[in-house]
């Protein structure tokens, strides 16, 4: 909770203090789209944890899991254009392609019924399902990154697609298995981590950008 509060906090910061700054004005609408999004599963889960068990808050968590799993999606769709902007990236329309077709693939797939989102014995097979198209999204992105700060050296942005990397690495095993083993679902800590190292790295290029007087 905390961790996503930060984040949050940071990255609004980000919105204000860009200077009109595209790049982290997208990035700090990312990540508070992200963050905003985890809040409707991560609470919750913690009064759950905290008072009668996650038995007794099924509707709440699968209403929430759905939700997130939508922002998610929206998270890296709009980290794609902050790649895009970073680097000046023009055409390129079979890569835009592709992320937009992945993501509406699997936000088409988290609306199917039977995901059973509200339900306490919800179908593993379409966990796996709507996470596919999502998966070759995060493939795709952490590709881009890669190649990309090491063609332009890019200090500031070299870890990104390693913390891209991390966070799938630490959400699949919950997707797979957290209904079976709910310690588990522990996993989501360190995704979390994760994701603020993503925060950090935007944040740190701004306050590079702003005390050196440099554009993007």
């Amino acid at each position: 909770m905390r961790a996503k509060a930060v984040r949050i906090g940071i990255l609004i910061r980000m919105i204000v203090t860009c200077k009109g700054n595209r790049q982290y004005r997208l990035f700090g609408i990312m990540a508070v789209v992200l963050g905003a999004g985890d809040a409707f599963h991560l609470v919750p889960r913690a009064l759950a944890l905290c008072t009668t068990g996650l038995e007794n808050y099924t509707v709440a968590l699968g209403a929430g899991k759905f939700i997130t799993s939508i922002t998610m999606t929206i998270f890296y769709v709009i980290l794609y254009y902050v790649w895009r902007i970073r680097y000046e990236v023009k055409g390129r329309n079979a890569v835009t392609a592709a992320v937009y077709a992945l993501a509406a693939l699997r936000i088409l797939l988290c609306l199917f019924p039977q995901n059973r989102w509200l339900s306490e014995d919800a179908p593993l097979s379409w966990g796996i399902y709507r996470n596919i198209p999502f998966a070759l999204l995060g493939l795709l992105i952490i590709v881009l990154f890669y190649r990309s700060a090491k063609e332009h050296q890019d200090r500031e942005f070299r870890h990104m697609w390693l913390t891209i990397v991390l966070s799938f690495g630490f959400y699949i095993p919950v997707v797979l298995w957290a209904d079976a083993i709910p310690a588990i679902g522990m996993l989501m800590i360190p995704k979390t981590c994760a994701y603020v190292w993503t925060v950090l790295i935007g944040y740190r290029a701004m306050v590079h950008c702003e005390n050196t007087g440099a554009g993007a």
